[in-house]
C-alpha cells in the first residue's frame, strides 16, 4: 500500500507554500522524515495524500551568520548542526543537544526543524533552542514572520504551526559575546540510543562573579518547552555561591510541573534529580563564560 499519492519538491519557500495550499488531499511537509515516515508506516499518523519535500528549498538548508545573528535553516540535518564551527562558537548547548538525538545514522537525516515541529516538551534540540532564546521564521501565504520560539507550541505533540498552510523556514540565534556561554546535558538510561529522562539547557552571561543574565530550560518541566523564569529571576544579578544556587533550585522546583512517564521516570524521581542536573549544567556554562 502506498503511504502517499503525490510527492512534490518545491525549489523555494513560495513554491512550498503554494504546493501546501493547493494540494488536492491531506498534505504534510517533510524533510528528514525519520518520524513522519515511521508514523505513516505504523498507522500512528492520519493518511497523507501529498508530501511536500522541503530539502530542495535553498533557504531552508543554510547555516550562516546574518548580521549579529546565527541563522539555521529548518531543513539542516541535526548532524550538520552538531559539527558546524558556527554553532560550536555561538550555540554550544545546541551542539550538545544535537549530539544526543537518536543515533549517528538518524542524525545524518533528521532535521532541526523536524525535532521542533514534533512539539515534544523534552525534545533535546527544542530545549536547547528554548534556553538560547531562539526566534523562528515562519512562512505562509501572507508572507514570512518571526515568532518567539516558545510560541510554536500548544501542548505535547501539538504545534501552533498549521502544517497544511505554514512551514518553519529557520531559526535565529544571537551570536555569543565575551562573557556569554551555554551548556546542555541530560539524564538518560545507560543504553546506546535513549530518550531523555530529564534534560536541561542553560545560557548565561557573567560579569566577574555576578550572573548578569541567565536562561534556564528544563524538559519535561511542563506540557510545552519549559523556561524556568522564576529560577532565572532568583539568580539574575546575584553572586554565585551555594546559597544562591540552592534558592534557584527551590524556585525551579516551585515552578516546574514534572509528570510521571511510565516508560521513563516518575515525577518524584525528576524532582529529586533536577537540582543536580541543573547545577552540573550551570557550572559548565559558568566556566565556559570566563
Amino acid at each position: 500500500m502506498n503511504l502517499w499519492q503525490e510527492y512534490k519538491r518545491p525549489a523555494s519557500v513560495t513554491e512550498a507554500i503554494q504546493a501546501l495550499t493547493s494540494a488536492s488531499g491531506p498534505v504534510m511537509p517533510i524533510a528528514g522524515g525519520t518520524d513522519l515516515l515511521l508514523d505513516l508506516k505504523q498507522g500512528r499518523h492520519a493518511p497523507v495524500h501529498t508530501l511536500i519535500d522541503l530539502t530542495f528549498v535553498p533557504e531552508m538548508s543554510l547555516l550562516e551568520l546574518r548580521g549579529d545573528e546565527l541563522y539555521i535553516g529548518a531543513a539542516v540535518p541535526v548532524n550538520r548542526v552538531a559539527l558546524d564551527p558556527l554553532t560550536g562558537a555561538h550555540a554550544q548547548a545546541l551542539v550538545e543537544a544535537c549530539n544526543l538525538i537518536a543515533g549517528p545514522q538518524v542524525r545524518n537525516t533528521a532535521t532541526l526543524g523536524g525535532n521542533v515541529a514534533h512539539a515534544l516538551p523534552a525534545a533535546d534540540g527544542t530545549i536547547a533552542l528554548t534556553a538560547l532564546e531562539a526566534q523562528a521564521e515562519v512562512a505562509s501565504s501572507a508572507g514570512t514572520r518571526r515568532m518567539p520560539f516558545t510560541s510554536l507550541f500548544l501542548g505535547p505533540g501539538k504545534s501552533a504551526i498549521n502544517k497544511s498552510s505554514e512551514i518553519i523556514v529557520g531559526f535565529y540565534l544571537k551570536q555569543t559575546k565575551t562573557g556569554q556561554a551555554s551548556c546542555f546535558k541530560r539524564i538518560m538510561r545507560p543504553q546506546g540510543v535513549a530518550l531523555p529522562i530529564l534534560n536541561c539547557a542553560v545560557w548565561l552571561e557573567r560579569e566577574g562573579d555576578i550572573v548578569k543574565d541567565i536562561h534556564i530550560a528544563v524538559g519535561p518541566g511542563s506540557s510545552t518547552p519549559f523556561r524556568a523564569t522564576e529560577a532565572e529571576a532568583t539568580l539574575r544579578g546575584q553572586a554565585v555561591n551555594s546559597d544562591a544556587l540552592n534558592r534557584t533550585i527551590e524556585s525551579l522546583l516551585g515552578q516546574a510541573k514534572f509528570r510521571t512517564s511510565a516508560r521513563r521516570a516518575s515525577a518524584d524521581y525528576r524532582k529529586h534529580t533536577v537540582g543536580g542536573l541543573f547545577s552540573d549544567v550551570f557550572e559548565t556554562a559558568w566556566k565556559r563564560a570566563e
